[in-house]
């Protein structure tokens, strides 16, 4: 969480030192909504790993592999459908959240861009509770730093080389980015 938090700090830097007030604003204002489409993959992982533990330590391997599979494809599939609904619908959304003007449009261009690496993302989250079940934690941290270090690199390249009215764009692929490489 400590990383993630960094994340959305540097996130914060570049996006409001270089592509402005009303993008930052939208970042903030959109993030919140990405971010709780992404907790599907912390549920399926807790419960999930609780579940394959306990199969495993009654020494059912076999039915706990078949029960990590389904954990990994029902999270998958859930993932597809929030993604696709969420981008049909993301400007409705935007407004409900009290955006106006030139905001929604901010809102909609960052959010859909992140909105394909969603599937993604949950996978990230859902391997984060597994890696410790595996007994293999440093795994998921090198997995969050590896994805962090990306958007790092990425935001500085992207945001701040882009002309001006692609940096909030840049942003965007930079976290779509870090999220798909984590999830892979």
């Amino acid at each position: 969480m400590i990383f993630m938090s960094i994340y959305g700090v540097v996130d914060g830097y570049f996006v409001s030192n270089f592509a402005g007030k009303t993008p930052f604003a939208a970042v903030n204002l959109i993030m919140p909504f990405l971010m709780i489409l992404s907790t599907a993959g912390f549920m399926f992982g807790t419960g999930g790993s609780a579940l394959v533990a306990k199969t495993f330590g009654e020494g059912d391997m076999k039915r706990g592999n078949r029960y990590f599979s389904l954990f990994v494809y029902v999270a998958l599939g859930i993932s597809f459908v929030l993604a696709i609904v969420s981008f049909i619908f993301l400007r409705p959304i935007a407004e409900l959240l009290g955006a106006e003007g030139e905001l929604i449009d901010n809102c909609v261009l960052y959010g859909r861009i992140i909105l394909l690496a969603l599937p993604f993302n949950v996978l990230k989250f859902l391997f984060q509770s597994f890696f410790v079940t595996a007994e293999k934690p440093q795994l998921g941290l090198a997995t969050t730093v590896s994805s962090g270090v990306t958007n790092m690199v990425l935001d500085a390249v992207l945001v701040i080389l882009l002309p001006q009215e692609y940096k909030l764009a840049g942003a965007a692929i930079a976290t779509a980015m870090s999220q798909t490489i984590g999830g892979i």
